[in-house]
């Protein structure tokens, strides 16, 4: 488990990390460049790349294109079984856990199981929470689930732990993309003193003032995704504001 080993080293250290979500759907050639480019210079910790919908041509060409050009990890992010690919290093395998559906608490992972077994993929089982944000989402379309109600830290401070204990080795808090707001720092306070495995945060996050207090409050590890693909410059600020960050509260 090298990567999740690196989160949990990180944790443990109080250091934070930053995650860029490429949805090979959405980007462009020029983009992937930015990318790397930013990748290349250490402003990037990790790729997740992953969508709710993606054709498997861009998802190879993304996945092959980043790995030839940049040297940090690719983490699959992924909306189906169809978006598990053998080149990327690793796998978030999501558990809706906020949601009710049981094909997205179990259903697709049995399916999915034969595949990652035989691959080379690090397995990163994920508890997913998906977090009212203001509008409708992909996510929570595609799901067919209700999204956390913003204003309930309790409720999702609650599913996380639970999820904790069913051995789910971190939590990913998701206001999903293109969010009107970002995750509330009450509710990644209260599920990060709720649980001791990283936590992941992403959706809604598109300056850096958003980035640091996010991650003042608990998170590990941030997200950004649509905000950088209209400018790709902010990558470097929010990268700093991440690593400055340091959690305001006292790990239990």
């Amino acid at each position: 488990m090298k990567y999740y080993q690196d989160w949990l080293s990180r944790k443990s250290k109080g250091e934070k990390s930053l995650a860029i979500l490429v949805d090979p759907d959405k980007v462009s050639a020029a983009y992937l460049n930015k990318l790397c480019t930013f990748a290349n210079e250490g402003f990037i910790d990790y790729f997740f790349v992953g969508g709710s919908l993606i054709t498997s041509s861009l998802m190879d060409n993304t996945i092959r294109f980043l790995k030839s050009n940049a040297p940090i990890p690719i983490i699959l992010f992924p909306g189906s079984t169809l978006q598990i690919h053998p080149e990327a290093d690793g796998i978030l395998f999501l558990s809706l856990i906020s949601g009710r559906n049981p094909e997205l608490l179990i259903g697709k992972h049995v399916e999915a199981a034969p595949i990652l077994q035989s691959s080379k993929l690090e397995v990163i089982s994920t508890g997913y929470v998906l977090v009212e944000n203001g509008k409708a989402t992909s996510a929570s379309y595609m799901s067919n689930t209700t999204p956390i109600p913003y204003d309930k830290p309790e409720i999702a401070s609650y599913t996380a732990l639970a999820g904790q204990m069913l051995g789910l080795k971190c939590t990913y808090l998701e206001a999903g993309s293109g969010a009107i707001n970002a995750v509330s720092c009450d509710m990644v306070t209260a599920v990060a003193q709720a649980t001791t495995t990283p936590l992941i945060v992403g959706g809604g996050i598109r300056d850096k003032e958003t980035a640091r207090v996010i991650c003042n409050a608990g998170a590990d590890i941030v997200v950004i995704g649509t905000s950088v693909e209209h400018n790709p410059e902010l990558i470097e600020d929010i990268f700093h504001a991440v690593k400055n960050a340091k959690t305001s509260f006292i790990e239990s």
